[in-house]
């Protein structure tokens, strides 16, 4: 025969809650402990947050430096650019002034001998160029030489030789009742500069140019040029 002792029903609820307890407890201690084999411990992941927080608190201010030094440099590319692009502006222009003084001693010094000279009309200085692929600019001075009693009064009349579709022609400026017929009209008693652009056809390539000075509709002077 065999003797069985029955244990009290709170008895075993205490040994049960004690073994569950235990195992809590063991089972907390290696998560524990597994979490600070990781890296994962509370007191190091605090630290470690607190770290990167310092550090990219650090990034942040060397970026606004950056920052800022990259501005001011942009700032004062860009105020050195406008300065280059004032300088050489004002080369140009004192470039272009340079040249103007050069050519007005020239056409003085070139009048220094006119009232001594022999008597009549002149075409000096007639230049060509073109300002764009259908606009040809030329320049030209008028001058009546020896002592001039009286003012002249004529015309300006261009005849220019080009090569249009294979062919050569001849295209008088200004034209027949032009607009720009006044432009060529000459007045002066010593000298007149006459300057200005022509419209040509497109696809012409100019040849020569020839500046006729008309009086009463007769050619008193005439002097080619060719571009």
């Amino acid at each position: 025969m065999i003797i069985k002792r029955h244990l009290h029903w709170s008895l075993k609820t205490l040994i049960a809650a004690v073994a569950i307890g235990l195992g809590g407890v063991m089972a907390l201690f290696a998560y524990d402990l597994g979490r600070g084999f990781t890296g994962l411990h509370p007191g190091a992941s605090r630290q470690r947050i607190a770290e990167l927080e310092q550090q990219v608190l650090q990034l942040s201010s060397e970026r606004d430096r950056l920052s800022a030094i990259a501005n001011a440099a942009d700032s004062s590319l860009n105020i050195e650019r406008s300065a280059l692009q004032q300088l050489a502006l004002q080369v140009k222009i004192l470039s272009a002034s340079n040249a103007q003084l050069k050519e007005d001693l020239a056409f003085f010094e070139s009048l220094m001998p006119t009232a001594t000279g022999p008597a009549g009309i002149s075409i000096r200085r007639l230049t060509l160029e073109m300002a764009a692929p259908e606009q040809l600019r030329y320049r030209l001075l008028v001058m009546q030489g020896g002592r001039a009693v009286r003012d002249f009064s004529g015309s300006l009349q261009l005849a220019v030789t080009m090569s249009l579709q294979g062919r050569e022609s001849v295209l008088l400026y200004p034209e027949e009742k032009s607009a720009q017929a006044t432009s060529f009209k000459l007045q002066f008693k010593h000298y007149q500069r006459v300057d200005g652009e022509l419209t040509l056809p497109a696809g012409a390539t100019v040849k020569t140019v020839e500046a006729r000075v008309l009086e009463q509709g007769k050619i008193r002077t005439h002097q080619s040029a060719n571009l």
